[in-house]
C-alpha cells in the first residue's frame, strides 16, 4: 500500500464527503491533548503496547488447529495456503492503517463500514451486529476450550462440565474489566509468551513421545504432502477456513489504532507480529502433523499428545485461553460503551459510579451470552470455520478491498481535483498500480467465495459431525476432555 495515500492534506471528518477543513494530523494532536486532561486516557498506546495486543490475538490456541488443517490439505498445500493468507492479511492490514490515518475520526470497524457505503446508517447497524456476534462467538470459543482444559488437566469424572464453563467465564469476565487497551497490553505479552511456550512444547513432545495418543500398531503414523485422492471438498474448505480464521484479525485493528498516540506506527507492530506468526504457525503445523500423522490428529492438537505431555503443554496455553476471550470482550464493551457515552461525557472520561457500573454490566452481559453460546455449540474446529465463513469474508477481505479503491479515488481527487470511477481509475494507473488494483479485485472476490461455498462447506461439516455423534448435547455434564 503506497504511503502516498496518506497525505497531510485536509481530509474529511464527516461521513459523506471526502474534503474537510481539518488536517488529520491536527485532529490527532487535538485528540491526544484532550485525552491528557482526562482521568482515563484512552489514546496512550505506543506501537510496542499495540504489538502486545496483536501478539495475544494471534499467538493463540487456534494455532493448534493448523496440524489438523495440514492433515487434510497435505503439508505442501497447507504451507502454501498459510503463506498466501498471511501475506493477504498483512496487505489488508496496511490498507487499514492507511485508511485510519486518512480518516482518523473512524474509531471502529462499524464506522468504517458505514463510511465505505456512503454514510448508510443501516450498514453501520448491520456491521455492528456482525462485529458483536463475531467477538461474542470468540468469547464462547474460549469458554468452551476453558472447560475442555479443566476437564483434561483434572481427569474429571465427577464435576459437571457446565461448572468448568462457568468458572472460565467468570475468570475471563474479571480479566476484561480494564478500561483501556494500554492497561491490557502487559497481560497480552504474558499470554503470548506462555502460548508460544505451549506451542513449542507441543512440537517437542510430538517428536519425543513414543507414539501419538490413541495409537494402534495396525495404523502407522503417516503424513502426506498433498490432499489425498478422494478428499471431500467440505473437508478441504474447512481446513482452509481454519487457517483463514487464525490470520484474520482485522476486525480489531481500527479499535486498536483509535487508542494509539501515533496511529501510523501501527504498521510497525503489524509487520513484526505477522513475521513472527507466520513462522510460528508454519512450524507448529508442520512439525506436529509430521510426527502425529493423519490418523491421530486432533483439533486442538494437544489432544494428540499422550499423558503428562498433553497436560503440561495444554497448561501453558491457559493464560491465552483466558486472556484472549477477555480482549474481545473488552473490544466489544468499549464499542458499546462509546454508544452510551459520547466523547465529552464525564462517565467516559472519569471514574464515576455510573461509568464503571455500565462498563462492568456490559462485560457481564457479554460473558453470560458467550457462556450460553458455548454450551449450545459444543464444538471447536467447526466453530472456527463457521466464524471464518460468516465474518472473515467481510472483516478480512471485502471491506479492505473497498477501502483500497476509496483511498485510490481520494488520492486522485487530491492530486488532480477530479473524481474518477473505478474503470477510469484503472486506466490512469501505472503497471504496479494496475497490479495492485487486480489484487484487490481478487481479495474482493475471495471474500465472497468464503461467504458462499465456504459457509456451505462449514454447515455441511457440522451436519455430518452431528450425524456421526461427534458432538455432545447442549449443557451436557459429560467431560469434553482432550
Amino acid at each position: 500500500m503506497s504511503d502516498s495515500f496518506v497525505k497531510e492534506d485536509k481530509l474529511e471528518l464527516h461521513e459523506n464527503s471526502d474534503v474537510s477543513s481539518l488536517d488529520p494530523d491536527l485532529f490527532l494532536e487535538k485528540e491526544v491533548e484532550n485525552e491528557n486532561s482526562h482521568d482515563i486516557n484512552y489514546r496512550d498506546c505506543s506501537w510496542q503496547k499495540t504489538a502486545g495486543l496483536l501478539f495475544s490475538e494471534y499467538i493463540c490456541l487456534a494455532i493448534m488447529s493448523f496440524p489438523w488443517s495440514y492433515s487434510v490439505l497435505g503439508l505442501g498445500l497447507g504451507l502454501i495456503v498459510t503463506v498466501i493468507v498471511s501475506l493477504l492479511c498483512l496487505y489488508t492490514g496496511l490498507v487499514i492503517c492507511d485508511y485510519c490515518a486518512a480518516y482518523p475520526h473512524l474509531t471502529n470497524v462499524c464506522d468504517i463500514g458505514q463510511h465505505l457505503m456512503f454514510g448508510s446508517k443501516w450498514v453501520w447497524y448491520a456491521t455492528a451486529v456482525a462485529f458483536l456476534l463475531n467477538n461474542t462467538l470468540i468469547q464462547a470459543l474460549h469458554v468452551l476450550v476453558g472447560a475442555k482444559y479443566w476437564n483434561t488437566i483434572s481427569d474429571n469424572t465427577t464435576i459437571c462440565s457446565v461448572v468448568f464453563g462457568v468458572v472460565t467465564a467468570i475468570i475471563c469476565f474479571l480479566l476484561s474489566l480494564p478500561r483501556t487497551f494500554s492497561h491490557m497490553s502487559g497481560v497480552g505479552y504474558f499470554s503470548a509468551v506462555t502460548m508460544f511456550i505451549a506451542v513449542l512444547l507441543a512440537m517437542i513432545f510430538a517428536g519425543i513421545q513414543s507414539h501419538p495418543f490413541g495409537y494402534d500398531p495396525s495404523t502407522p503414523v503417516v503424513w502426506h504432502g498433498w490432499p489425498q485422492k478422494g478428499e471431500k471438498y467440505v473437508n478441504i474448505m474447512s481446513a482452509v477456513l481454519n487457517i483463514v480464521y487464525t490470520f484474520v484479525g482485522q476486525i480489531t485493528y481500527p479499535s486498536f489504532i483509535s487508542q494509539m498516540k501515533r496511529p501510523r506506527e501501527f504498521r510497525k507492530a503489524l509487520i513484526v507480529v505477522t513475521i513472527c506468526e507466520l513462522i510460528t504457525f508454519a512450524l507448529a503445523g508442520s512439525i506436529v502433523y509430521v510426527y502425529v500423522g493423519n490418523a491421530y490428529i486432533t483439533a486442538p492438537a494437544f489432544g494428540s499428545l499422550t499423558g503428562n505431555f498433553k497436560k503440561i503443554a495444554f497448561s501453558f496455553a491457559l493464560p491465552t485461553i483466558l486472556f484472549l476471550g477477555s480482549l474481545y470482550s473488552n473490544v466489544s464493551s468499549q464499542f458499546l460503551f462509546q454508544q452510551f457515552f459520547k466523547k465529552d461525557s464525564i462517565h467516559r472520561n472519569s471514574h464515576t459510579l455510573t461509568g464503571w457500573g455500565v462498563w462492568v454490566g456490559l462485560n457481564a452481559i457479554l460473558w453470560v451470552i458467550a457462556f450460553v453460546i458455548a454450551e449450545v455449540i459444543p464444538f471447536f474446529s467447526d466453530l472456527l470455520s463457521l466464524m471464518s465463513s460468516l465474518f472473515d469474508c467481510f472483516f478480512g477481505f471485502i471491506f479492505w478491498a473497498l477501502a483500497y479503491f476509496k483511498l485510490r479515488k481520494l488520492y486522485y481527487f487530491k492530486q488532480e481535483g477530479i473524481s474518477l470511477n473505478l474503470f477510469s481509475l484503472f486506466k490512469r494507473s501505472n503497471i504496479w498500480q494496475k497490479a495492485e488494483y487486480v489484487l484487490n479485485v481478487v481479495i474482493f472476490a475471495l471474500g465472497f467465495y468464503i461467504l458462499g461455498p465456504g459457509l456451505y462447506a462449514t454447515i455441511q461439516s457440522i451436519i455430518w459431525s452431528y450425524e456421526a455423534s461427534l458432538y455432545g448435547s447442549p449443557f451436557s455434564c459429560v467431560s469434553n476432555a482432550l
